[in-house]
């Protein structure tokens, strides 16, 4: 996992993606309480984008500082783990 000294930037960006898949998370939980219009087609888009930022926090948690602004490694890095068993 990136280093906070060596990789502040890199740093960031890890918190920064699990810092927002909790804020996606708790504006999701509060919707579905919230809206009794709330459907399987926005619980679908919600969680698509939370996976996203969980991916890249896991696939991207080694980046390098070069790395991080690389939109094909974003890419790959929004995909679901291939080296992450589910539990």
């Amino acid at each position: 996992m990136v280093d906070k000294k060596s990789a502040p930037i890199a740093w960031a960006t890890l918190l920064f993606e699990l810092e927002d898949t909790q804020e996606h998370l708790q504006k999701m939980c509060l919707e579905m309480n919230d809206n009794p219009q709330y459907d399987e087609v926005e619980f679908a888009i919600d969680m698509a984008h939370i996976y996203s930022h969980l991916n890249r926090a896991w696939n991207g948690r080694n980046a390098t500082e070069k790395q991080i602004d690389d939109q094909n490694l974003w890419r790959q890095w929004s995909q679901f783990p291939a080296d992450l068993e589910p539990l």
